[in-house]
C-alpha cells in the first residue's frame, strides 16, 4: 500500500465520521444554497504569463514537519502582497497537519482564490469545500476511477467550483483529458520514493490539449525552474515547500517570478 492508499483510505475514514455529525444532504443543500461561483480559480490561471499558486502547507508524508511555527493567516496574506495569483491550503489532517479550520479562515481573509488540497474520495468533501469558501479542489487520478473524476467535475460545475485534476504519468494525462478536465496539474513527485523530477512536466505538456489548464507541481525551488517551465507551456506552478521554508516568503516569491510582483 503506498502513502496516497492511506492517504485515500484515512480521508474515507474522515468523510464517515463527519457525515455523522453533518448529513450528507445537509452538506448538499448547505453549498448549494450558496452563490454559484464563476469559477475564479481558472480565470485566475488563465492570465498572460505564469500563474502562481501558493501553498500553505505544515508538514508532509515526505518532509514531515515543514513549519513548526505554522501563522498560515500571515502567510497566506504575505503570498497575497507578493503577487501570488492562487493560495492552496492543505486541510488534510493526519499527515499534512492541515485542517479546515485554516481554509475557511483564510478565504475569508484573502481576495484571491483558494484551493482545497485534500485527497477527495466523496462528493461530500466538495460540497464541503464550497462552504469553506474555496475556489477549487483537487481530483487526484491515482485514487479515483475515471467515472468518479467525470462526476466530481459536474458537481464541481454544478457549485461553480474549479477542479485540478491531478496527474502523474501518460495514462493519467490521457485519463484526465478524457473526462473533459478544464485543468490538469502534473505532479512531479515520485510517490512510491519520494523523488522529484521537473521533467515529468515538460513531457506530458505535449499530450494535453493548448486549451486546457496546465499546472506543474511539486519540486519548483528556483528562477530556473519556473522560466524552463513557463517556456514548455505550463500556465501554472504550484509551490509550497520552498516558499514555506523560505526566511522571507515575499522575496522567494518574487525571486521565483523573476523578480516582478
Amino acid at each position: 500500500m503506498t502513502i496516497l492508499d492511506k492517504l485515500a483510505d484515512h480521508a474515507k475514514e474522515r468523510v464517515e465520521a463527519e457525515k455523522k455529525i453533518v448529513s450528507a444532504d445537509e452538506m448538499r443543500a448547505n453549498a448549494l444554497a450558496l452563490p454559484k461561483g464563476g469559477f475564479e480559480f481558472e480565470k485566475a490561471l488563465a492570465k498572460n504569463g505564469l500563474s502562481f499558486i501558493c501553498e500553505c502547507k505544515k508538514a508532509s508524508p515526505s518532509k514531515g514537519v515543514i513549519a513548526e511555527d505554522f501563522p498560515y493567516l500571515d502567510i497566506a496574506r504575505q503570498y497575497e502582497a507578493a503577487g501570488a495569483d492562487c493560495i492552496s491550503v492543505l486541510t488534510e489532517p493526519k499527515w499534512f497537519l492541515g485542517s479546515s479550520g485554516y481554509l475557511r479562515e483564510i478565504a475569508a481573509n484573502v481576495s484571491i482564490p483558494c484551493l482545497r488540497k485534500d485527497f477527495t474520495v466523496d462528493e461530500y468533501m466538495i460540497y464541503e469545500a464550497k462552504i469553506l469558501g474555496a475556489k477549487a479542489v483537487l481530483l487526484i487520478c491515482s485514487i479515483l476511477s475515471a467515472a468518479q473524476i467525470e462526476r466530481y467535475i459536474g458537481v464541481c460545475d454544478d457549485l461553480g467550483l474549479s477542479a485540478l485534476v491531478e496527474a502523474h504519468d501518460e495514462d493519467e494525462v490521457r485519463t484526465a483529458v478524457s473526462v473533459g478536465a478544464r485543468i490538469i496539474g502534473v505532479n512531479n513527485r515520485n510517490l512510491a520514493d519520494f523523488s522529484v523530477d521537473t521533467d515529468n512536466s515538460r513531457r506530458l505538456r505535449e499530450l494535453v490539449p493548448a486549451d486546457v489548464l496546465f499546472v506543474s507541481e511539486s519540486g519548483v525551488t528556483s528562477r530556473e525552474d519556473t522560466a524552463r517551465l513557463e517556456a514548455a507551456g505550463a500556465d501554472a506552478v504550484l509551490i509550497g515547500e520552498a516558499l514555506m521554508r523560505a526566511p522571507d516568503i515575499a522575496e522567494k516569491l518574487r525571486e521565483l517570478k523573476g523578480g516582478s510582483v
